[in-house]
């Protein structure tokens, strides 16, 4: 490969070289043509991998548990079975490198993109990573990890400064990074948009070349996040190699210039298409490639994983009095009640959404597991939409000359609608988005479109309409203008920012009677996503609490299915509070008041505030868990799989407890991250805070013992491995998994150090009775801290204390060792 490279680059014009070094378009590199140079296609997203379609393509794909759910089953080994799933969906959309893991730290409970990422604990972060990277790259198809560095919340992300000191820098920040970076070695390396103590990411000198390449040694492509490049000098020198998307913006003729100008040398130019050129040729031999259409391959083995990952990642959380798992057999009668109990909420917002293959629903997964002889009583109770809900396709249809979807879709090459229409379809969606190229028309960036449907309403009532867009909107019912988003626009967080306010228009309908409904959009060149939104409330019971405790009261058992969506956790905006939304509280409230034995399922990729707890019975974190979400729960609530997972991420009583709770979300262009060390549980240990549940917590349907345990050696010096042996039992009635969690606490060091840290966990198995020994390792790296005067790692000598439990604040075995000679290296 080397020598290929090495020719391949000496034939190079420099003009080749340069145009190489951004892409082509949204998703592809730059080809040349003249020496049979391919172009390679990266593609979204971290749960599924979506293909170049935008982000409601009509190509579907296997839809896996968020990143906050992968690592809350703590399990290695069965994440990078999900890596080597997503490597393979990665071939059938024709993809080269998937644009994923995404590791930033929890940094607050409000980061809106909490959920697309693992964990508070950078120990964690990293193996997850490890495991996630290896699998996708089993498969022959890269993983980009990202994003790089300290992109940890949403707000004014493309221009916030991380003010985050060295030392927090290197132990928190950074850590899933270089465990990824150096042991399972990703094909790619994306680059965050913010700044890092003044400096872009992009161009950051001291992360990409000194930290990254120097220090760590990584030789792969560092590619810039989706317009994330700010410079043109500034950002090849720091190696940067390759601006995305294109057309290139900040490249091409810019990097001559410089050239021409001395500002820049060829020997530089030629190591960044150097690590492109190594790039494209891990994909297959650097020869001239057909692009073959992307596939849809819906595959029973993944449903079986996606499946097997979404209810290991459930966490149990409040079980009294075993009121879990249920019994089918000895059900006679159950509610389902909430918003989210016949909508999946599978996936949360932003680059990570994509079209799913299915997407099985809560009322679905629990009703499948019931008899013929269960009574179920049904009720929403209220929404938890932060905007008007889709329209049900049920509702709609695109006229007489269309055979599918709800929608005829109609493209037009201007702004105005005018003339034909260049391209017509049809979408089974009131929401389409536009990112990439769109058929049809000569400028992605520059068209119109009319998108007509004839909507039944299903009772007569009061129905409210409900229009946002990203670019010019308006909606005609029956003919007449209703609401006008075109000749002014107020705009929102949605779609990145980019988004007007969702207007709204209430009308009176009668059931069964056919409506008109026109919605024209179109879409100037001011900003590369385009998007438009139709929402519909149909009419709401005036009784829905009223018959939601009638439902609950004349039930053995009430499941409420309440949380957040996409709507509230996404890329672009950050959550506002950690409540939940709109009337969900008084609904658990009521419900709770009207039958004892209410068992309440959370869909949300971060923390949300419990008031009512001490009101329900039972309490399970479902997160975003993927497209086989309801039957995953059903499986925890009924047995067939015992709870295992356990918190990645700390759940405090109230939003003023948590670390950053001062430093969020920043002001005058600057973030400042003044809680330093103390990320997480390391925070609420320092300060004795107690939250509502701690990071590492779990319920099981079985109980586990500890024995004392046994450390290889009671003095080690700075070149040893030191080994812990704990043996874990199985105390209980049922198979289960237990996940061991091994914390250090620094006795005494020179610098401060949190009261403990994560530095080793396994997942184990076993059956009633069975005891396993588990054997965790902690190597000479884990006892060390950075020194930010000397600008080294120090393992200081001095004793340490090993804590093994079942989370951060339940732990079952200590023991003390000492380290005889202090050991320091360089960064």
């Amino acid at each position: 490969m080397y020598d290929e490279v090495e020719s391949l680059l000496n034939q190079l014009t420099l003009r080749e070289k340069v145009s190489m070094l951004a892409g082509s378009d949204m998703w592809h590199t730059t080809p040349v043509k003249r020496l049979g140079i391919p172009a390679i296609k990266v593609s979204d997203g971290p749960n599924g991998v979506r293909g170049a379609g935008g982000f409601v393509s009509k190509k579907t794909a296997a839809c896996f548990p968020v990143g906050i759910a992968l690592a809350a089953t703590w399990n290695t080994e069965l994440v990078e079975r999900v890596g080597q799933a997503l490597g393979e969906e990665a071939k059938t959309k024709q993809s080269h490198v998937l644009l994923a893991p995404t590791v930033n730290i929890h940094r607050s409970p409000l980061n809106g993109r909490n959920f697309e990422c693992f964990s508070e604990d950078p120990f964690l972060s990293g193996r997850m990573a490890v495991a996630y990277i290896s699998g996708v790259q089993s498969q022959g198809v890269g993983a980009t990890i990202k994003h790089f560095v300290c992109n940890d919340s949403e707000f004014q992300r493309t221009s916030i400064s991380a003010q985050v000191s060295e030392r927090a820098l290197r132990e928190i920040y950074l850590v899933p990074f270089q465990a990824a970076i150096q042991e399972a070695k990703p094909w790619a390396v994306m680059a965050s948009y913010n700044k890092v103590n003044g400096t872009y990411a992009s161009e950051n000198v001291h992360t990409l070349t000194e930290i990254l390449r120097t220090e760590w040694g990584y030789e792969g492509l560092v590619m810039s996040d989706w317009y994330g490049v700010k410079s043109s000098v500034d950002s090849v020198k720091a190696s940067l190699d390759l601006e995305m998307p294109g057309p290139t913006k900040w490249r091409g003729e810019k990097l001559l210039q410089a050239l021409e100008n001395n500002e820049l040398d060829e020997a530089t130019i030629n190591q960044n298409v150097r690590r492109l050129l190594q790039l494209i040729a891990k994909t297959g031999p650097i020869k001239p490639r057909e692009e073959p259409p992307e596939l849809v391959d819906d595959r029973p083995e993944h449903r079986a994983l996606a499946r097997e990952a979404a209810a290991e990642a459930i966490v149990l959380l409040k079980n009294s009095n075993n009121i879990l798992p249920l019994q089918a057999e000895k059900l006679n009668s159950i509610a389902i009640i909430g918003p989210n109990a016949k909508t999946a909420r599978i996936m949360a917002g932003g680059s990570a959404q994509f079209n799913p293959h299915y997407a099985v629903t809560p009322f679905d997964g629990v009703d499948s597991k019931l008899g013929d002889k269960v009574k179920v009583q049904y009720e929403t109770g209220c929404t938890n939409d932060k905007y008007l809900p889709l329209i049900d396709p049920k509702l709609l249809h695109p006229g007489p000359e269309a055979t599918e979807g709800c929608f005829k879709v109609e493209y037009f090459d201007n702004l105005q609608l005018a003339g034909e229409p260049v391209w017509t379809t049809t979408t089974n969606r009131s929401e389409l988005m536009w990112f990439g190229d769109v058929p049809g028309v000569s400028n992605s960036l520059v068209f119109s479109t009319r998108c007509t449907g004839y909507f039944s309403p299903p009772t007569s009532g009061s129905y409210t309409f409900g229009l946002l867009s990203a670019g010019l909107s308006r909606l005609y019912l029956d003919g007449q203008e209703v609401i006008d988003n075109w000749t002014h626009q107020t705009f929102g967080d949605l779609y990145f920012g980019l988004a007007t306010h969702e207007l709204p228009y209430t009308v009176e309908l009668t059931a069964g009677q056919e409506h008109t409904l026109v919605l024209e959009y179109s879409k100037n060149d001011n900003d590369v996503l385009g998007a438009a939104r139709l929402g519909c409330l149909l009419p709401v019971p005036t009784d829905r609490l009223a018959r939601v405790r009638q439902a609950a009261a004349t039930s053995e058992f009430a499941l409420l299915f309440v949380g957040l969506s996409g709507e509230w956790e996404s890329e672009g905006f950050d959550r506002p509070n950690i409540e939940l939304p709109s009337e969900q509280v008084e609904l658990i409230e009521q419900v709770a008041a009207a039958n004892k034995n209410t068992i309440v399922v959370i869909n949300s990729g971060s923390p949300i505030s419990m008031p009512w707890l001490d009101k329900v019975a039972g309490v399970v974190q479902a997160w975003y868990p993927g497209q086989e979400s309801g039957n995953a729960i059903a499986d925890i609530l009924f047995g067939d799989v015992n709870p295992s997972g356990k918190l990645p991420q700390t759940f405090p009583i109230r939003l003023e407890d948590n670390p950053a709770y001062l430093n969020y979300p920043g002001e005058n262009g600057k973030v400042h991250y003044g809680e330093g060390l103390y990320v997480g549980y390391r925070y609420y240990d320092k300060k004795k805070i107690t939250p509502l549940f701690p990071f590492g917590f779990g319920l099981s349907y079985t109980t586990f013992s500890y024995s004392p345990l046994k450390l290889s050696s009671q003095e080690i010096s700075p070149d040893d491995t030191l080994a812990v042996a704990v043996e874990v039992t199985n105390t209980g009635l049922r198979e289960g998994k237990e996940i061991v969690q091994l914390y250090l606490r620094d006795v005494k060091a020179s610098l401060h150090r949190p009261d403990k840290e994560l530095k080793a966990f396994a997942k184990v198995q076993l059956a009633p009775g069975e005891s396993q020994t588990v054997t965790l390792h902690l190597p000479p790296t884990a006892l060390a801290y950075y020194d930010d005067l000397a600008r080294n790692w120090v393992a200081e000598a001095g004793q340490f204390e090993v804590l093994v439990g079942s989370s951060s604040k339940e732990i079952w075995a200590e023991a003390t060792f000492t380290l005889n000679t202090t050991r320091r290296w360089p960064s």
